[in-house]
């Protein structure tokens, strides 16, 4: 009865191991760590099938494979770089990530998740996966970000000579003078000065074929202007009003009448000055209160703003400039600041008032409608250069850092 006992029992176990399937492999050591055959699998089937919904011819299997093998390498040893760096994703991070991504799908995160589970695909995994994706471009950003610099010269260069750059300029209009000698433009000049209307002069004296239009040339971007007038005109503001332009028809006076395009935006902008005191353990609020407004007297009573900014601000950015800040525009200061600067009558001082700082007073220099143009556009423009040398320096490093690593492929054949 032992005997038949153990035989079935020995049955069972082998019938057990028979049924046993090998689910996954390791199928690449990488330094410290494995890719499974799972995820080149996984990996393989995918970028068939985004073929397939292209509906573009796929190159060899072969070919396909040995990228994927290489994007898990490579994504395999920025993964463990960060891990070494300690570099985390909270949850927090993670939600507001997914969220985005049902938002730019048009869709509720709930719905997202319906959505995605319909299609047979897992939301954990999704989740998963935008969360390696996040790590690996931080841990880029600080490998790569830290070795790329942009001299002031190379960025004019860039400004100058990148045809990509055309796209962001603004088109002009503008208003032209165009007279036969330099003693009739020196005239102009003067009626200009003396106030008298462009559009008007324009039609009363202007040889151009639009003087009855008082001068008005069409909307165009320097770029399809003449160099004489582009030249002229570059970086200057609306209403600028050139020197007398000499070209082979005469003397030319132009004048920048508007702008638009994507970059044209306008600022509301403040030139103020303050002093601030802070309270602290040996001085309480209300004798910061008592002394500042002390300091405000000394003002009043005619003393220099600036000498005493130097003397008693506590403001490490702005004393040593007088209490000077700049041209700011809204939304840079605290709000308790803002609100006083903008409501402020220009070169009087104002009340004491507090902010989260601690208490101020201050004077507005000087107000003005800033066109933002100009800084809008270099700031794109440094976004595209800073954004090609990413690329090349991120190419460079993920090449290096794959020449250096341990990597055994495993034959699973």
């Amino acid at each position: 009865m032992k005997k038949l006992t153990l035989v079935i029992a020995f049955s069972l176990i082998a019938n057990i191991h028979a049924a046993i399937e090998i689910l996954d492999r390791v199928a690449i050591i990488v330094d410290d760590g494995v890719i499974m055959e799972s995820q080149i699998d996984s990996g393989l089937a995918n970028i068939i099938l985004r073929y397939e919904e292209q509906n573009i011819p796929k190159p060899n299997q072969d070919d396909l494979k040995e990228q994927v093998i290489e994007s898990l390498i490579v994504e395999e040893l920025q993964l463990q770089m960060a891990n070494r760096a300690g570099v985390r994703i909270s949850d927090s991070e993670l939600n507001e990530s997914v969220i985005r991504i049902a938002n730019n799908n048009q869709m509720e995160l709930q719905e997202f998740i319906n959505y995605l589970e319909s299609n047979g695909d897992s939301y954990e995994e999704l989740r998963e996966n935008v969360r390696k994706q996040m790590i690996i471009q931080r841990v880029q950003r600080g490998r790569v970000g830290s070795e790329i610099g942009i001299t002031e010269k190379e960025f004019q260069a860039f400004l100058a000579t990148d045809e990509s750059l055309v796209s962001l300029e603004p088109e002009l209009l503008i208003k032209q003078i165009l007279v036969k000698n330099l003693n009739q433009a020196n005239k102009v000049v003067l009626r200009i000065e003396n106030g008298e209307d462009f559009s008007d002069i324009a039609k009363d004296i202007s040889i151009s074929s639009n003087a009855s239009d008082g001068g008005t040339m069409q909307w165009r971007k320097a770029v399809d202007m003449p160099k004489l007038f582009s030249d002229a005109l570059s970086k200057k503001d609306v209403g600028y009003i050139t020197n007398p332009l000499e070209s082979g028809a005469g003397y030319h006076i132009l004048k920048l009448v508007d702008k638009k395009g994507p970059f044209v935006q306008y600022e509301d902008q403040w030139s103020s000055r303050h002093i601030l005191l802070i309270p602290s353990a040996i001085r309480d609020e209300e004798t910061t209160e008592k002394e500042i407004n002390n300091v405000r007297d000394r003002i009043i009573d005619g003393e220099s703003f600036s000498e005493l900014a130097k003397e008693f601000s506590e403001d490490p950015g702005s004393a040593q400039q007088g209490g000077e800040l700049g041209w700011l525009g809204r939304g840079v200061l605290a709000d308790e600041f803002e609100k006083v600067m903008i409501e402020s009558p220009m070169g009087d001082v104002s009340p004491v008032f507090q902010t989260q700082f601690g208490f101020h007073f201050l004077e507005v220099l000087d107000a003005r409608n800033y066109d933002m143009t100009r800084d809008l556009i270099e700031d794109r423009a440094y976004s595209i250069l800073y954004g090609r040398k990413y690329e090349e320096e991120l190419e460079n490093t993920l090449r290096s850092m794959r020449a250096e690593a341990f990597v055994e492929i495993k034959d699973l054949d």
